[in-house]
């Protein structure tokens, strides 16, 4: 686009070494039209889009592109999902488990090709599929519209030119009115011929969309285990872990209780006291 620009600058400053010829050439065509002898350049747009299913999505997409530098095209996007469909994990030994996944790979690419390679192309794509899903290609006449814009770019030219000379014969400098319309009317003359180029642009390459997937995909991967519950010991071998923490605590609680031995007497001694006074209350 910047190379469509600068023409357009350079044809800007070509006006005054052009105007006789531009005027001649805008004459020459009208009257051609009026008189119903004009052929017009044709101007055709093609598009293609496809969907269809490959045997590995990774695989078609290096053969699409080795396709497109073989026929002159270029890659504009380019994109692979994987969208997960289901996941299961399922116990693969003690500090495993199998993580089953099933995804679906679908790929994107848009692509510009030259158009008289389009058929060749989209044929070549066609063979390398599974089976296509949906194929098609369009038709967009812009043969009216790119006249229309030429006609328009002429006049334009023609009236910057007559406004130029008019100021330049008057020896003053340039009214604020006339340079204002000048303005407007280079900066259409830009649009129209910066449309044409994109006209011209997309009329030798033709954009195509490819969407293509793979059928569902099941990965394995053995993962570590995150469930704690399953790394405990055997039941055996835990019955003698709870035997010997059982002694541990049996000889724990004698110690606490030789500890507060003092504490056992003087309990054991007021229980006493009290069951004698207790008795010698029912004897009186």
């Amino acid at each position: 686009m910047k190379k469509y620009l600068i023409y357009c600058v350079f044809a800007m400053t070509a006006f005054g070494c052009n105007n006789a010829s531009k005027m001649g050439e805008s004459a020459d065509i009208l009257n051609k039209i009026e008189n119903g002898d004009t052929v017009m350049e044709s101007k055709i747009i093609k598009t293609a889009d496809m969907k269809f299913r490959v045997k590995d999505v990774q695989s078609a997409k290096e053969k699409i592109s080795a396709i497109l530098k073989v026929e002159g095209g270029t890659i504009g996007e380019v994109s692979i999902n994987s969208n997960i469909q289901n996941t299961e994990k399922v116990k693969y030994s003690a500090d495993s488990l199998l993580e089953l996944t099933a995804y679906r790979t679908e790929g994107v690419i848009m692509a510009r090709v030259p158009s008289e390679k389009l058929d060749d192309f989209t044929n070549q794509v066609a063979r390398m599929a599974v089976f296509v899903d949906h194929q098609s290609l369009k038709f967009d006449d812009q043969s009216l519209s790119y006249l229309t814009s030429e006609l328009k770019s002429i006049n334009r030219a023609e009236a910057v030119a007559q406004i130029e000379k008019k100021d330049n014969k008057k020896k003053e400098a340039i009214a604020s009115k006339d340079v204002s319309k000048s303005l407007a009317l280079k900066d259409e003359y830009v649009d129209q011929k910066v449309k044409n180029m994109s006209i011209d642009s997309r009329v030798q390459y033709s954009d195509v969309t490819l969407n293509f997937y793979q059928d569902h995909t099941v990965k394995q991967i053995v993962v570590g285990n995150d469930n704690l519950s399953d790394y405990r010991p055997p039941f055996f071998q835990r019955v003698v872990i709870n035997l010997q923490s059982g002694w541990f605590i049996f000889k724990e609680l004698i110690l606490m209780l030789l500890n507060i031995w003092s504490i056992l007497v003087l309990i054991g001694a007021g229980y006493f006291a009290y069951r004698y006074y207790k008795r010698q209350r029912k004897l009186i």
